[in-house]
């Protein structure tokens, strides 16, 4: 505490930090606070985890006298970030400040009755503006600004919110400022909106003699087998896998989910309180260790004791894979950033090794389990290109998979399977093999199928494309499939019932059962109402039933037009092809 002392922190402050076992500062936190407290503008650079948090606060909290009155403002680039410093100067004052956390995705009215009797304010630039616009908040009194992550802020687009709200403050106030870079743009901006600032550079806070950072050469459609594999194998305590959509951070904790790996994503996606939760369970180690997310995880967040960083995906930005591994081998502890790779990563990876400088060592692929993997979940999927194949069967040690000689049992032409062949059981090759659950439904099943994925996702053989399901327009009649690779639908003569005329329909017609025509054909829920026609003449709506809230475009219209009523027996309805259904 010794150190601490010869910055100028107060006894209390000391006694507070003590207490929280805080006992040496940071290299940023020695170079910052005396001029901090000075009233100095400072413009530090520093990763995040450095300590900077304590260095501004510090200052605010020696500084800052509570009046219900905002003296002082800290902007931060995320939700999570603006949480973690409001809690983070609340602990470091003993609630001797009221501190408010301003961010979207929470109820505004409750913020604003914070906003009535509150010291500091910690928010993101678009809600301190909606505030401001509101006049729910006034900076007129502003004695210290701080600008936190300030390079990522103008990553995300916030630069003209953050020039308003340093306009709003007064200009005799004092002002820190913060970046992990020091680029020409934060350079500018600094020069504009301080006065006279201490330029404060100290090295990463991560140990990289002690970070390890390897990757795996992964055969397409295996990346998630490999995450498993090595999520069991790997000595850890706490872990963090990046994806890079929310989506993929879905596909991940749900799978891991359905082979009892406890795992929680966090993403823009979610409802700021979930968000919140998640974070303190994984934070505070609450019987939560796996932690997926997107980059919104990446910046700002300063979580200890993260023993492994995974990049399931590899980030579209260079700089953004420094901040993920920046995650792990902080102060002294070592840590491991493992990169999962498959073909469409080559090229984010060369892109990284060669503009950041790394070094990455390459591991030999160890013998891989295949597991079954729900693709739905979460709409997400795998992030490979071949990711829609589910491969069956042994795998060799680079997790290929093993194919055995065939007879297709409907062709009759040699073929290759994933999977050894039972004696008296036939095989299909790639052009003849039917999903299981392609087959023909019920109408009331396809119609439902029609409105989600109109794509098979069973277990296919290697090189086997996705079955296609065409369907007109309006009709949802189950159909069957020729031989085609392409899923195209087999059509069969038949003569329509009414008009008498021959006919193509997609399915086989039944001995004694007549068929329609697509231009007589007429769905059992298109009979036309009085009620119907006489709304939909009103509004002028396609097809639908204002009145009973019907929104489906794809039944036959009841539209009155100028050429009278339609008849008792209702419109004719011609039914066209149309590419746009299919899925």
């Amino acid at each position: 505490m010794e150190k601490f002392r010869e910055l100028g922190l107060s006894e209390e402050v000391l006694k507070t930090l003590k207490g929280m076992g805080i006992e040496t500062p940071s290299e940023i936190q020695e170079k910052a606070i005396p001029f901090a407290l000075e009233g100095r503008d400072i413009l530090g650079a520093s990763k995040t985890g450095s300590g900077k948090t304590l260095a501004f606060a510090s200052a605010i909290i020696e500084k800052i006298v509570p009046t219900k009155e905002v003296k002082a403002i800290i902007l931060t680039p995320t939700r999570e970030l603006a949480e973690q410093v409001s809690m983070a100067i609340k602990q470091f004052s003993k609630d001797n400040l009221k501190v408010s956390a301003i961010y979207g995705g929470v109820n505004m009215e409750n913020q604003i009755r914070h906003l009535r009797d509150t010291d500091v304010v910690v928010g993101t630039p678009g809600r301190i503006l909606d505030h401001l616009q509101r006049a729910t908040l006034q900076l007129n009194k502003v004695e210290m600004l701080v600008l936190d992550e300030f390079d990522r802020m103008l990553d995300m687009g916030f630069l003209k919110d953050v020039k308003r709200i340093i306009e709003t403050c007064p200009k005799k106030r004092q002002t820190m400022l913060f970046s992990a870079t020091l680029s020409a743009d934060v350079d500018y901006l600094a020069d504009k909106y301080t006065n006279n600032p201490i330029e404060i550079s100290v090295d990463s806070y991560v140990d990289h003699t002690k970070l390890k950072q390897i990757y795996y050469d992964v055969p397409d459609g295996l990346k998630f087998s490999l995450l498993v594999h090595l999520l069991k194998k790997e000595s850890s305590h706490l872990v963090m896998i990046f994806c890079s959509t929310r989506r993929n951070a879905d596909f991940v904790v749900t799978n891991l989910n359905n082979i009892g790996v406890e795992a929680k994503a966090i993403h823009g996606g979610l409802e700021q309180k979930k968000r919140i939760r998640v974070l303190n369970e994984f934070h505070q180690n609450k019987g939560l260790n796996i932690l997926v997310c997107t980059d919104v995880a990446a910046r700002g967040l300063d979580i200890k004791n993260v023993t492994h960083v995974y990049n399931y995906d590899l980030p579209s930005v260079t700089t953004d894979y420094i901040h993920r591994i920046g995650r792990t081998a902080r102060a002294g502890e070592e840590g491991k950033a493992i990169n999962i790779l498959a073909s469409r990563d080559y090229e984010k990876f060369s892109d990284i090794v060669n503009k950041e400088e790394v070094e990455i060592e390459q591991v030999e692929l160890p013998y891989i389990e295949k597991v079954n993997i729900t693709r739905d979940s979460g709409r997400g999927r795998d992030s490979s290109r071949s990711s829609g194949r589910s491969f069956g069967g042994s795998q060799d040690s680079r997790g290929r998979v093993e194919l055995f000689d065939a007879v297709c049992k409907k062709c009759n032409k040699p073929c290759k399977v994933p999977f050894k062949p039972v004696n008296g059981k036939g095989v299909s090759c790639s052009n003849c093999f039917i999903p299981s659950d392609s087959r023909t439904k019920g109408r009331d099943s396809d119609r439902s199928n029609s409105r989600g994925s109109g794509r098979s996702y069973g277990n296919r053989p290697n090189g086997m494309t996705r079955s296609r399901l065409s369907l007109d327009s309006g009709r949802t009649d189950s159909r069957s499939r020729d031989s085609s690779p392409r899923g195209r639908v087999e059509l069969f003569d038949a003569v329509c019932k009414k008009c008498k005329k021959p006919c193509k329909v997609p399915f086989k017609p039944i001995n004694g059962k007549g068929v329609s025509c697509s231009n007589c054909f007429i769905p059992k829920d298109s009979s036309p109402r009085r009620s119907d026609s006489r709304d939909s003449g009103r509004n002028g709506s396609r097809g639908r039933d204002s009145g009973r809230g019907r929104n489906d475009s794809r039944r036959p219209s009841t539209r009155r037009d100028s050429r009278g009523p339609p008849s008792r027996s209702g419109p004719r309805k011609t039914f066209t092809r149309d590419s746009s259904r299919r899925r």
